[in-house]
């Protein structure tokens, strides 16, 4: 098992920034990718954001692309996400999850075997 707990969110200004943590606990963080996700009330599961266990791997949905950044600290077994430019659109409730195939992207939210609770964020216009 894997317990996840996210922190960081809010209510912040159009064009502001936010940066999200994710700390883990259980099994060895390093065996896992981790994803970031948001979903906005009557709206679907988003893809954020996925990072492999090294870090060196990135992906970003199209509409954070440029904006959002990914890192991970193992040493920490936290996992952020940095949030510039932060739009109207970006409020929802984000999720971090764990997906057990360490070096591969996996962006269905289906294939992730543990999530966080979810921390709000709000952007006002």
């Amino acid at each position: 098992q894997v317990q996840l707990v996210e922190s960081g969110g809010g209510l912040v200004q159009a064009g502001g920034s936010l940066r999200l943590s994710c700390a883990a606990s259980g099994r060895t963080f390093s065996r896992y990718s981790m994803g970031w996700f948001r979903q906005a009330p009557g709206k679907e599961r988003e893809l954020v954001a996925i990072i492999t266990w090294d870090g060196v791997r990135t992906y970003y949905g199209d509409s954070v692309k440029g904006r959002f950044t990914v890192s991970k600290d193992n040493a920490k077994n936290t996992v952020y996400l940095q949030m510039n430019s932060l739009k109207p659109e970006d409020t929802a409730v984000y999720y971090c999850a764990a997906n057990g195939q360490p070096t591969t992207l996996v962006i269905n939210p289906n294939l992730y075997d543990f999530w966080g609770q979810g921390t709000q964020v709000t952007v006002s216009s």
